[in-house]
């Protein structure tokens, strides 16, 4: 009879569900670690794998719900884990997933997860909407690190773009470390970064409603080598209604590469007052 973890170490990866399995001791300790203190705490792991992150948390947290797409490690590692009463292995896809409904009532989640490459952007969407409705509270994930780059960047930096600008309104982003593709199995062509992001958005601080200023930065980051003004234009604002609301102290020419959050914040607020 296969000892348990046998079969999970077994499996073959699947390249079309992303998978590059973590196999650095020290990398795994490290993000967990990032966790902080979680002993009181829900967390919610995304694409346990064979369980690389999945066995440390089991000692570490109140409660781990683990989120695993493939039909075949799902239940493997679920029955790997069969003695440990504080862990629940789920078969689903991330992004189908109601972070609200698996935080415990009245309570936030923390996550933790090396997010498959392909779908990287479309799940840090997942989780700032389940953060802005108030679920999440912290995230340690690890992605490519040209994503991870773009995540972190300051405006006027060359990575800086609708990526930055939707993360950082909706979190404190901290870039912890990067791994070479030595750390998995098998070896990836790219190097990954760890990412924490602790939950806070600042919509209310910057006095704009969610919806409307998304979509704005979406219109303000349409085309890279635009202005922001020919950008915004693009949208329907006419040169009046710019003239309006563009700060004094802002170049007419800047592009929104090159623009701090506060002062597209300024421009929405001054392009609704007009409206």
């Amino acid at each position: 009879m296969r000892e348990r973890g046998e079969l999970l170490q077994g499996m073959k990866h699947k390249p079309k569900l992303g998978q590059n399995f973590l196999v650095d001791e020290g990398a795994r300790r490290a993000i967990v670690d990032a966790l902080g203190d979680v002993s009181h705490r829900t967390v919610i792991e995304i694409g346990p794998g064979r369980g690389a992150l999945t066995e440390i948390l089991a000692s570490r947290c109140q409660h781990l719900i683990a989120l695993e797409l493939d039909r075949e490690l799902a239940p493997a590692l679920a029955d790997r884990l069969r003695d440990q009463p504080n862990v629940e292995i789920i078969e689903i896809d991330v992004l189908k997933a109601d972070f609200a409904t698996l935080a415990p009532h009245g309570h936030t989640a923390d996550v933790v997860g090396n997010l498959p490459y392909y779908i990287t952007s479309d799940i840090l969407l997942h989780l700032f909407v389940a953060a802005s409705d108030g679920a999440l509270t912290r995230a340690v994930v690890m992605m490519q690190r040209e994503v991870a780059d773009r995540v972190a960047a300051s405006p006027g930096s060359r990575n800086y773009g609708l990526l930055s600008a939707t993360a950082q309104m909706h979190a404190r982003v901290e870039n912890l470390f990067t791994l070479p593709p030595a750390a998995f199995s098998p070896p990836p062509e790219v190097y990954s970064t760890v990412l924490r992001l602790d939950f806070s958005p600042r919509f209310e601080e910057l006095q704009v409603d969610p919806a409307g200023f998304d979509r704005f930065l979406k219109q303000s980051f349409a085309q890279k080598r635009k202005t922001l003004q020919n950008n915004l234009r693009t949208a329907g604002h006419n040169v009046h209604e710019l003239t309006t609301a563009w700060p004094a102290s802002l170049p007419k020419d800047v592009r929104a590469e090159s623009t701090p959050l506060e002062t597209m914040a300024e421009i929405y607020r001054g392009l609704k007052d007009i409206n």
